[in-house]
């Protein structure tokens, strides 16, 4: 099957909320996991087998009941699923709430708050040139 480009699978689409949505002590959760809860959810079956088909594409239509316990079990509407667009901006909303969990990034959140609008350019900038140097480099050093 050929993906369209800015389509998402129903595979992508999973594995995303999975990458994404963290468990409090911001580990993933594992399979076992959410297979666990959407069972206790709909009542039906619903096997780690079964969704780590559903994550890698090897299975690709499950039920509308799996999809929204699914989406219930990481707090995204049920059109995340259906509407690729619907999916674009919450995925969008999912990587800024997963980068507000870094206490560094949700530090300087906070702090620009207070910054004039030529203050925020500035640091935009900044921003950017720096992840040119580092895109150069092979990416962001790991800390030791």
């Amino acid at each position: 099957m050929v993906k369209e480009p800015g389509k998402s699978t129903l595979a992508d689409k999973i594995d995303r909320l999975f990458h994404v949505v963290r468990r409090p002590d911001r580990e993933p959760y594992s399979n076992e996991e959410v297979a666990k809860a959407c069972r206790e959810a709909t009542g039906e079956s619903f096997s780690t087998t079964y969704l780590w088909q559903l994550r890698t594409g090897r299975r690709d239509n499950p039920t509308k009941r799996h999809l929204e316990a699914l989406a219930q079990f990481f707090g995204v509407p049920p059109a995340y699923f259906f509407d690729d667009e619907q999916s674009r901006k919450i995925a969008e909303e999912l990587a800024l709430l997963g980068a507000l969990r870094d206490a560094g990034v949700r530090d300087l959140a906070l702090r620009a708050v207070t910054l004039s609008s030529d203050g925020l350019d500035t640091i935009s900038d900044m921003i950017d040139a720096i992840a040119r140097r580092e895109a150069g480099r092979g990416g962001p050093k790991k800390e030791s």
